[in-house]
């Protein structure tokens, strides 16, 4: 049994725990710590001594378990801890009720300082991390063609990756039965080969049908008692981390009729393509990806400075105000950036390509976060510091691309808008 004796200490009231800072071991006996309970500190125990007493039977276990690198003792319930100033101070209920709580609230401020540090660090890292993948990102964007299908592809192999992982997690594998791992390996590199082939046919439509047809054959002929959950969960994915990133390759590299209304393209350099590389793909791309940023940083916003009504019990820290002020954010930037970039012709076009980029992005973050929920994670990775995974960082953008694309491909031809 250990007494830690030392100058500065905190009692932790919330939870059974120590926490002790420059402190030094004093071995006692199990008699002598029975003995404290009864009478007052010995004059062996000087300045703020900490004494731990329980009732202790022949039959009962004490144990104590300390935890060097964080400087935490770990006390087993039922222990109480009494804080002796001196030796001539008395020890009645009053005074060591003023002492706990004392210590106490020492131990919260203590904690909410340490939170809020912890918290301005993690904001830091998402910023810097997020300015680089937004640069980095807009690069690729420009480049477009294979440069940017690649980078597609990568990122859509680690997210397959993750949504993998997140299917075999206990929290979901609880109620079903995961894919084998060699099937989730073959869909993941299936999955980064869909978008590379999206550009050199011009669809996908055939490569998408086949691969699920591999994949089922796979499964079906497993050793063992293949499961319907391993193929619904499989299939699923072959859709949500494949599929539907296809469409943001069909938007950018698909849609290359020069758009000629674009004041940008008349000035832009010769070097970097001219006024052919501004094309309705190209455009279009830029409004929606810089739309779901507006919306994801507008609904932060005003979900930290008005959020009251949670939104949906899938993502608890959703508010109506804060999906509110994304959408007003996301509709606003739609409509600014197709003033400037002279794409789409109207105004209600653009409010309209805004309203679909806004649902487009909230779902698809739902739908991540419920898939989150059931495999009992907060992220989906731990790839990008600050962020999460790649489906964290990507998860408002799966959606959007398809239904970007089908508005511009049906809606905006069908209307004349």
């Amino acid at each position: 049994m250990l007494v830690k004796h030392h100058h500065h200490h905190r009692l932790l009231m919330a939870s059974p725990y120590i926490e002790i800072d420059r402190c030094k071991l004093i071995p006692l006996s199990l008699s002598s710590l029975c003995a404290c309970q009864s009478r007052r500190p010995s004059s062996s125990f000087s300045h703020k001594t900490l004494i731990l007493t329980c009732p202790i039977s022949s039959s009962s276990r004490l144990g104590l378990c300390c935890d060097g690198s964080r400087g935490i003792l770990r006390v087993p319930k039922g222990i109480s801890v009494n804080q002796h100033r001196t030796e001539t101070d008395r020890i009645d209920e009053g005074e060591s009720k003023e002492e706990v709580d004392e210590g106490n609230n020492l131990v919260m401020k203590g904690d909410s300082a340490s939170e809020r540090q912890e918290k301005a660090e993690k904001l830091k890292k998402r910023i810097i991390f997020g300015l680089g993948i937004g640069i980095f990102s807009g690069g690729v964007v420009m480049a477009g063609g294979w440069v940017f299908t690649v980078v597609v592809a990568a990122a859509v192999f680690i997210g397959a990756r993750e949504y993998f992982e997140l299917v075999r997690s206990r929290g979901i594998t609880a109620g079903m039965t995961p894919p084998p791992r060699y099937v989730s390996r073959v869909c993941s590199v299936i999955c980064a080969f869909m978008p590379m082939l999206t550009l050199y046919f011009g669809q996908i439509d055939v490569s998408v049908t086949s691969a699920a047809f591999v994949v089922a054959m796979a499964l079906l002929l497993q050793r063992g008692n293949p499961r319907f959950a391993q193929l619904s969960s499989t299939m699923f994915g072959l859709f949500y981390c494949g599929y539907l990133p296809c469409f943001w390759v069909k938007l950018r590299c698909g849609l290359a009729v020069p758009a000629l209304n674009t004041r940008v393209g008349t000035a832009w350099p010769l070097l970097l393509g001219g006024q052919t590389q501004w094309t309705v793909g190209l455009v279009a791309t830029l409004i929606s990806i810089s739309s779901i940023i507006a919306a994801d940083t507008f609904a932060f916003v005003g979900g930290k400075a008005f959020g009251r009504t949670p939104f949906t019990n899938i993502s608890p820290k959703k508010t109506w105000e804060g999906a509110i002020a994304g959408l007003g954010g996301c509709v606003a930037t739609s409509v600014l950036l197709s003033r400037i970039l002279s794409w789409p012709p109207s105004l209600l076009s653009a409010i309209a390509f805004g309203f679909l980029n806004f649902f487009g992005s909230l779902f698809g973050d739902l739908t991540e976060s419920m898939i989150k929920r059931d495999a009992g994670v907060k992220d989906s990775g731990s790839l990008i510091p600050g962020h999460g995974g790649v489906l964290d960082r990507a998860d408002s953008y799966i959606f959007t691309g398809a239904l970007a694309y089908s508005f511009i491909k049906t809606f905006l031809p069908l209307y004349g808008v």
